[in-house]
């Protein structure tokens, strides 16, 4: 199943994609909801980030090739940090190219929604609580990261995570292939089974810190082939049975 958030005719409403179809539903989609018999082509509608989460919990150092690339140990915990709200855009929107950026990167990577609220959950049962997973760009000015050492800055302009385009449920986190695009070329290519550390692991390592809620986003690292993007570019990342998230860069 895909779950999806849109807009119609100024109204946002949860869905269902059906192919090439979004079929309204009634309810929560974080708990019992029900499929209305109305549906609309998605041409007809604007696809919107799929949630809209209290934080986003980003991990670095999660694909082994990415972390020869920095030229950084292996981590023996996951290395993470927190993403604004203001930084999420859906597909289709602009990433804002900030007036004091030098170069900013494209991060394709893996994100796991949250199902309900947790706090301290055991690895075994992590899984239970993911609602399903997306595509995250994991935008970062890359100088700001080299100066200050702190990701706050560099990962958390407004515009840099850009979610979507929906939810997919049923996938196995643990074999699936994560690939970006920029302006049609493949960049980055990595299979979830190599990650560092399991979605799973993630979930409940990450929950033992704090609460989660439904609708948080828990994104697990970037496979190797970082670069910059520039005004202009389109840069694509497309996940296995989940879709293409696609978003254009642009001046501020």
């Amino acid at each position: 199943m895909k779950f999806v958030r849109f807009l119609l005719k100024d109204n946002v409403s949860y869905g269902i994609q059906e192919e090439e179809y979004v079929r309204g539903i009634g309810g929560s989609i974080f708990g019992d909801f029900q499929g209305k018999p109305e549906k609309y082509p998605l041409d007809a509608v604007r696809l919107l980030a799929p949630v809209e989460p209290s934080k986003v919990l980003c991990v670095g150092l999660n694909f082994r090739d990415h972390i020869a690339e920095l030229g950084d140990p292996t981590p023996r915990v996951p290395s993470h940090f927190l993403k604004s709200p203001t930084s999420i855009i859906g597909p289709g929107d602009s990433v804002v190219f900030p007036r004091v950026a030098r170069r900013v990167d494209y991060e394709g990577e893996l994100a796991a929604v949250i199902k309900d609220k947790i706090k301290d959950v055991p690895e075994e049962e992590a899984l239970r609580h993911v609602l399903g997973y997306t595509c995250f760009n994991d935008v970062t000015e890359r100088d700001l990261t080299r100066v200050q050492g702190q990701l706050t800055r560099s990962k958390g302009f407004d515009t840099f995570g850009p979610l979507g385009p929906c939810i997919a449920t049923d996938l196995d986190p643990t074999r699936l292939t994560v690939q970006t695009f920029l302006n049609g070329r493949k960049m980055q290519e990595g299979y979830t089974g190599n990650m560092v550390f399991s979605v799973a692991f993630l979930v409940a390592y990450l929950s033992q810190g704090m609460t989660l809620y439904p609708g948080d986003v828990i994104s697990t690292g970037t496979p190797g082939g970082i670069g910059p993007m520039k005004i202009g570019d389109v840069v694509e990342v497309k996940i296995d049975g989940i879709g293409t998230l696609r978003n254009s860069i642009k001046q501020a």
